[in-house]
């Protein structure tokens, strides 16, 4: 009888220690000082910085990348989906006036390749930067038998930290409150089932062209937008009344979410810029327009609902990266939407 070990059965620990090295200094360069502990130990540890916080509340969401895993894979690009990853959770907390602290991911995979599991850390770090967020912790699972040799899957959990009396719910919306789009950077991370599939029946491959010298692949692997910036920005200069973070359902399913329920928003959207990426899913997958507006963001990531006289100031300071697309009205969690 043979006599089996750990590496026998699918499972090389050294290359485990080996991507442990890989990304140590990457994970570095995310911490705060409020993180107590380095890469490596049993837990991540965290002191937060409550100067200016009287009350202090803890936010916290965990989120996948989907279906966009598979189109890294297949393009072997392992740096963007990381971002994704951080983008899903963050921007959830933020809906709710959050301020991200840190972040934990993490990676299944059928056989570990150390340096692949680096550069989707590689991407989760950038993300953190964006969302000044520290990176304080993560765990990666070599699972043969569940998953295919060059198989992945990527997750996340973000803690963060809002002031009780700051705490945004929706609470304060009012008809006649102003609907502000801020764009986004393209499909993001939904709805990408529903992208394959349209491009499979199409006959359209990762490689073709999209526009110049961008290919479809690399179009579609372009990273959620993590809004942390614009929404601190304007956290310190008007009162924001809800947030939605537009994701899977599109307007339709995620605005719902914020409003009372003697409320509704009427969005015009006909004089929003449609990324043409949507464009041609679309015409990918013969797919009816409603549709289109039920699964994707369809150019809006996130949506602020500020008072008609804090308008002019939440455009100003976006930056050219919103637009007005609608108005509170009474109604019953119902969303209408010109085109």
């Amino acid at each position: 009888m043979a006599k089996l070990t750990y590496k026998d059965s699918g499972v090389d620990k050294e290359k485990g220690y080996k991507e442990v090295e890989l990304i140590k200094k990457i994970v570095k360069e995310t911490h705060s000082k409020e993180v107590l502990t380095d890469i490596g130990g049993f837990a991540g540890a965290f002191a937060p910085d409550l100067t200016g916080i009287d009350n202090p509340v803890f936010l916290s969401g965990t989120d996948g990348v989907g279906t966009k895993i598979k189109l890294a894979m297949e393009m072997d690009k392992h740096d963007t989906v990381g971002i994704d990853c951080v983008a899903m959770c963050v921007n959830d907390i933020l809906c709710q006036g959050g301020k991200p602290l840190f972040f934990l991911d993490y990676i299944a995979t059928g056989k570990l390749n150390p340096e692949k599991m680096a550069k989707l850390v590689e991407g989760v770090a950038k993300g953190c930067k964006e969302a000044s967020a520290s990176l304080i912790g993560g765990e990666t699972a070599e699972m043969p038998g569940i998953y295919k040799d060059d198989d992945y899957d990527l997750a996340g959990f973000a803690v963060g930290i809002c002031d009780r009396d700051k705490l945004i719910d929706g609470k304060s919306l009012k008809e006649g409150d102003i609907a502000i789009g801020l764009y986004s950077s393209g499909v993001h991370s939904n709805g990408f089932s529903l992208v394959r599939a349209s491009m499979e029946q199409a006959g359209v491959s990762l490689d073709d062209r999209f526009s110049g010298e961008e290919s479809i692949g690399e179009k579609l692997l372009k990273p959620t937008k993590i809004y942390a910036k614009e929404i601190k920005s304007l956290q310190e200069n008007i009162d924001l009344k809800a947030i939605a973070h537009i994701t899977g359902g599109g307007l339709y399913e995620n605005v719902p979410r914020v409003l009372g329920d003697e409320l509704g928003v009427d969005f015009d959207l006909s004089n929003l810029d449609l990324d043409p990426i949507f464009t041609k899913i679309q015409e990918w997958g013969n797919i009816d327009t409603d549709e289109m507006y039920h699964t994707f963001n369809m150019g809006v990531g996130m949506v602020v609902f500020v008072d008609e006289k804090d308008k002019d100031l939440a455009l100003d300071l976006l930056e050219g990266k919103a637009q007005v697309i609608g108005k509170v009205r009474s109604g019953n969690k119902d969303i209408k939407i010109k085109l």
